[in-house]
C-alpha cells in the first residue's frame, strides 16, 4: 500500500530544491522583512522596528514581539476556555474537493467574527489545493490575527516563505522528519519569532514530539500515511504524555460540539477544517466550541513518553 505521507514528503523536497535554484534565500528574507515592516506600520511600531534594525538588534526577518500563535493559545488556556483554530482549505486527500473556489479572506473573516482564536491556512498545492497566496490573502484581511501555515514542511525555506506571506507559526509533522531535522526547523522558526505546532499521529512519534519540548504539540486523529483512516480517540490515548506546560491541540475529526466536549480535559485547543468549510454557516459551531470551559489550573504530567 502506498504511504501517502512519504509521497508528499518527496514532492515537497523536490519543490524546495527547485525553488532554491530559482530564488535566492536572501530574496525570500527581504520579502519577509517587507511583510514585517508593513505589519509594524499598521500596528504603530514602525519607529521601534526601524531603531532595532539600525542598532543591529533585530534578525534578518524580525516580527512583532513574541510568538503570537502560542501566546493566544496560552491566553485562552489561562482564561479557562478551549481555543478554536479554524482552518481554510480547498481540498482534502481523503474527501477530494471541499470548497475549491472559496474566498480565503472572506472565510477567515467569518471565522474571526465567530470567535476563532487563530486561523490555519493550507498551503500545500497538490492534495489540499492551497498556496502562499491564500495565506497572504488571509493576512491582508486580518492583520492582527494569529495565523498558522499548514503544509508538509521539510525545508527551512518553506518557513521563510510562510513568514513572507504573513504566518505567525508553522506546522511540523513528527512522522515526516528526524529529530535532528525537527530541531533544525524549530530553531529556524524561532529565529523568526515564529511559533511551531508539532503534530503526531503515531504513539512513538508523539513521544518524540513531546520530548522536543515545543510549546504547542498536536495529536492528529488522521493517519497521514493512509488519509482515509481517522481515530477520534487518539487524543484520549496520547494526552497524558504531554508536559503540563505544553499547549495540546486536538486535530482532525471534530465535526460537532459534542465531539469537542468529549475530548480529554487536558486538550487546550481544537483545529477544525472540513466541518467548517462544509457548513453553510460555520459561525455557530465555532462559537459553541469556543464557549467550552477548560480548567485553567496546571495539569499533572503523565508517565514517561512512549519510546
Amino acid at each position: 500500500m502506498t504511504d501517502f505521507l512519504e509521497q508528499v514528503i518527496a514532492e515537497r523536497r523536490a519543490d524546495a530544491a527547485r525553488a532554491e535554484r530559482a530564488t535566492p534565500d536572501v530574496d525570500l528574507a527581504r520579502d519577509a522583512r517587507d511583510n514585517v515592516w508593513t505589519k509594524a506600520t499598521k500596528e504603530g511600531r514602525s519607529g521601534e522596528l526601524l531603531r532595532s534594525w539600525h542598532a543591529g538588534l533585530a534578525p534578518m526577518v524580525p516580527i512583532r514581539h513574541g510568538d503570537a500563535f502560542t501566546s493566544v493559545l496560552r491566553q485562552r488556556r489561562a482564561d479557562g476556555h478551549i481555543a478554536v483554530i479554524a482552518e481554510v482549505k480547498r481540498l482534502s486527500p481523503a474527501l477530494g474537493v471541499i470548497a475549491a473556489n472559496i474566498d480565503p479572506a472572506a472565510q477567515a473573516r467569518t471565522y474571526a467574527a465567530a470567535g476563532a482564536s487563530a486561523i490555519s491556512v493550507l498551503t500545500e498545492p497538490r492534495h489540499w489545493g492551497g498556496s502562499m497566496a491564500d495565506l497572504a490573502a488571509v493576512r491582508d484581511a486580518l492583520p492582527a490575527m494569529a495565523i498558522l501555515c499548514k503544509d508538509v514542511i521539510v525545508h527551512k525555506r518553506q518557513i521563510v516563505e510562510a513568514r513572507a506571506a504573513g504566518a505567525d507559526a508553522v506546522l511540523l509533522i513528527a512522522e515526516a522528519l528526524s529529530d535532528e531535522e525537527l530541531r533544525t526547523l524549530i530553531a529556524h522558526a524561532h529565529t523568526l519569532n515564529m511559533g511551531v505546532l508539532l503534530e503526531a499521529h503515531e504513539p512513538i512519534a508523539f513521544g518524540r514530539a513531546a520530548a522536543l519540548r515545543t510549546g504547542v504539540i498536536g495529536v492528529n486523529a488522521r493517519n497521514l500515511r493512509r488519509p482515509s483512516e481517522i481515530d477520534i480517540g487518539r487524543a484520549r490515548q496520547l494526552h497524558g504524555f504531554a508536559e503540563p506546560w505544553q499547549i495540546l491541540v486536538a486535530e482532525s475529526g471534530i465535526a460537532t460540539v459534542d465531539e469537542a466536549r468529549l475530548l480529554p480535559a487536558r486538550v487546550d485547543a481544537v483545529l477544525i477544517g472540513t466541518a467548517l468549510m462544509r457548513a453553510d454557516d460555520p459561525k455557530p459551531l465555532i462559537a459553541a466550541i469556543a464557549a467550552i470551559r477548560r480548567s485553567p489550573a496546571p495539569r499533572p504530567v503523565g508517565s514517561a513518553a512512549p519510546r
